[in-house]
C-alpha cells in the first residue's frame, strides 16, 4: 500500500522561507516523476512542481518559477520543496503526487501572513 506523508508546512510572514518534505512507504520513488501540487482557501488544486525519476529535470508553475525549488532524495525516498520569498498567494495546503499511482498524500497548510 502507497503512503505519502507531507510534512513542514507552517505559519510563516510574507518573504519567509520553508522546506516541505514528503516521505513515501509501499513504494520506490526513485521510479517515478513526482509533483507537488496545491489548494489555496477556496480553490481547486493547482500544479507547483514536478521532477522526474532521477531528479534530473525540473518544471514549475509560473507563479513559483524563480522562488521554489523541488528536489528528491531517492536514497530516503523522500521528496522535498524548498520555498523562498512566500507570498500571501502561496497560501495553500500542499500535496506530494505520484500521478502514475495515483497517489496522494493527506496534505501540510503553508500559510503566508503578516
Amino acid at each position: 500500500q502507497v503512503q505519502l506523508v507531507e510534512s513542514g508546512g507552517a505559519w510563516v510572514q510574507p518573504g519567509g522561507s520553508l522546506r516541505l518534505s514528503c516521505a513515501a512507504s509501499g513504494v520506490t520513488l526513485s521510479l517515478y516523476a513526482m509533483n507537488w501540487y496545491r489548494r489555496p482557501p477556496g480553490q481547486g488544486r493547482e500544479f507547483v512542481a514536478a521532477i522526474t525519476s532521477a531528479g534530473s529535470d525540473t518544471v514549475y508553475a509560473d507563479s513559483v518559477k524563480g522562488r521554489f525549488t523541488i528536489s528528491r532524495d531517492n536514497d530516503n525516498n523522500t521528496l522535498q520543496l524548498e520555498m523562498n520569498n512566500l507570498k500571501p498567494e502561496d497560501t495553500a495546503v500542499y500535496y506530494c503526487n505520484v500521478r502514475k499511482l495515483g497517489a496522494w498524500g493527506q496534505g501540510t497548510q503553508v500559510t503566508v501572513s503578516s
